[in-house]
């Protein structure tokens, strides 16, 4: 800038205006999100969406010391250092490849998130997809992996739409069983997988959990058999959002790779750099104007703005 236009600006002055911007940008999402609260919603215009997807996660952000105070660690006797950033994506899908995998529109992608409660993220949520045209979608689905609160967002706010388990982190659960069962031995690990994971693969849910369940029964170590009962658990309670052959038959997508990657770009690039530690309310301020820029809105922004 000082090259192209003789201004010299402070890094301190670029993140003041980026804070003032954000800050601004979430004041104006309050608004939208005030009105899903109050249900004063716009009405639904414009063309039927063939698929609409929403998908949820969550990543640790560092932050200063007093925004932690009263608060349990992620690791047992430990003292919190972080706050968990919720993360949403919004997307269509309307044609799928040669191979009939789905494939998602181009730029059809919108973000929202903020480190907040899981019941102030929902309704942010919910206001983005209503925004994006839920009431006009012919297929909703959201995705995300098994844990209780992103269910509990799902039967709250996307009552009616197909829910999904992401397959990887479903992978993901059989593989950290595996380790545990068999630490030192990968043939063993692989081994043991082989079946688990085909009958994850073709829905057998049921009889997943049932051979883990058994397996419980059969050991005598205390920590491992409540490990695996856990993951039976983990199974039988997500077993109608698990079945993959059928939502490959109607071509839809059973990743969530696009809010895991969501959570790399929007947020870990610019929040999770060496040495940051962030108050809330700047970390708000910054993840609302990182997800306007990512999603496309910020030219919007500027003439809402202006006008």
């Amino acid at each position: 800038m000082k090259l192209l236009a003789g201004l010299e600006i402070t890094a301190k002055a670029v993140e003041r205006t980026a804070e003032s911007i954000g800050t601004d940008i979430e004041r104006r999402q309050q608004k939208d999100i005030q009105s899903a609260k109050q249900l004063h919603l716009p009405e639904a215009a414009g063309p039927p969406i063939p698929y609409l997807y929403v998908q949820m996660d969550g990543t640790q952000v560092f932050v200063v010391k007093s925004e932690t105070e009263g608060r349990a660690g992620r690791t047992p006797g430990q003292p919190a250092r972080t706050r968990e950033c919720k993360l949403g994506a919004v997307f269509t899908q309307t044609a799928v490849d040669d191979q009939r995998r789905p494939v998602r529109d181009e730029h059809s992608t919108t973000y929202v998130g903020a480190i907040e409660s899981a019941e102030e993220f929902g309704l942010r949520l919910y206001s983005e997809a209503w925004n994006r045209g839920w009431d006009r979608a012919t297929i909703r689905v959201v995705m995300g992996d098994g844990s209780h609160g992103i269910w509990n967002i799902a039967e709250q706010h996307f009552p009616g739409a197909i829910k999904i388990v992401d397959l990887y982190h479903a992978r993901e659960h059989l593989w950290d069983l595996a380790r545990k069962l068999y630490p030192a031995d990968d043939v063993a690990q692989k081994r043991w997988l082989m079946h688990k994971l085909d009958w994850l693969e073709n829905g057998k849910i049921e009889k997943l959990a049932a051979a883990l369940r058994k397996l419980a029964d059969v050991d005598t170590n205390s920590e491992l058999v409540k490990a695996i009962r856990i993951e039976a658990e983990y199974f039988n309670s997500n077993r109608d959002r698990m079945r993959y052959p059928e939502f490959r038959k109607r071509n839809l997508f059973v990743g969530s790779g696009v809010i895991e990657a969501g959570c790399k770009t929007v947020i870990g690039s610019r929040l999770k750099q060496s040495g940051m530690f962030w108050t809330v309310r700047g970390a708000n301020a910054i993840i609302a104007l990182r997800c306007c820029c990512i999603s496309g809105k910020f030219e919007s922004y500027w003439e809402e703005r202006a006008a």
